[in-house]
């Protein structure tokens, strides 16, 4: 059976293209190796992972670049309006202003979802579970019993943040003259040390990495009907054909967790780890 012209040449295009595709992810693993640094971005301002002071982030960019062999050198970045532009800007095409793609982004959700919508990135390794969480004081509240304990208190969110969403949408809004917002979470969270504050609603790792194990304060679990009870797993992404690459990160990471150094990463900055 002869195929037309065309399907013919299409298919050898593929057969070509499907050849190819190997060698493209050991050259990429092959050039990062010649250069002797793994390019590695993460957030700016998203402490405790990332900032100017370092992070959990870049503690673990610094220990898998050891084990592949390689410098680190970091690649902060601001966030963009969506995942999507982040993604395009750091691990496969780069920003219009100049700088990226890195070799690794890391803080990337591991959803399903998001996995499928991206046709140029790899997104593997989760490393962290992240939720969100209230934190409140005892003196303020000395009783709770969900959320609407805290109704007529002031609590602290980050602007712009899955917390501040959720809490001003809570409930029609009941909640909306007593929520105070702030820079970061970690402002928010100074404040309610210092007796500004009843509450602080923000991720657990915030919370735990400000509060600690002061006594004078209680984390609480809330329900959001708009928010996975679970949670959010988060790990890293390249570049979609730079396969050899993901391979070696993930047996990196996988050794990382096996030795302890992951947990103790996580410990170094107050921050429980919570296996994905």
């Amino acid at each position: 059976m002869f195929f037309p012209l065309m399907h013919a040449a299409a298919a050898l295009l593929l057969a070509a293209a499907t050849l190819a595709m190997p060698v493209s992810a050991h050259a990429d693993m092959a050039k990062v190796k010649q250069s002797g640094s793994l390019k590695v971005a993460v957030y700016k301002d998203m402490a405790p992972f990332s900032s100017e002071a370092g992070g959990i982030d870049v503690d673990i960019a610094e220990a898998l670049a050891g084990k592949l062999g390689l410098k680190l050198a970091l690649l902060p970045f601001p966030a963009g309006e969506e995942l999507g532009d982040d993604l395009r800007n750091m691990v496969w095409k780069g920003h219009y202003l100049g700088y990226g793609p890195a070799d690794l982004m890391m803080h990337v959700p591991v959803d399903r979802r998001l996995m499928a919508q991206q046709d140029k990135v790899e997104i593997f390794a989760p490393y962290y579970r992240e939720t969100v969480r209230l934190v409140r004081s005892k003196e303020a509240v000395p009783r709770f019993d969900g959320l609407d304990s805290m109704l007529g208190k002031d609590i602290g969110v980050e602007k712009v943040s899955i917390a501040a969403v959720l809490l001003l949408g809570e409930g029609d809004g009941k909640f909306r003259d007593h929520v105070r917002i702030y820079p970061t979470a970690v402002d928010a969270l100074r404040d309610l040390k210092a007796g500004k504050l009843a509450g602080v609603l923000a991720h657990r790792s915030e919370i735990e990495s400000v509060v600690g194990a002061d006594a004078r304060f209680d984390l609480q679990q809330v329900h959001f009907q708009r928010l996975p009870a679970q949670g959010w797993a988060v790990g890293m992404a390249v570049r979609k054909d730079a396969r050899d690459l993901a391979e070696a990160l993930q047996k990196a990471a996988a050794e990382l967790t096996a030795s302890g150094e992951m947990a103790r990463i996580f410990a170094k900055h107050g921050v429980q780890p919570v296996a994905p």
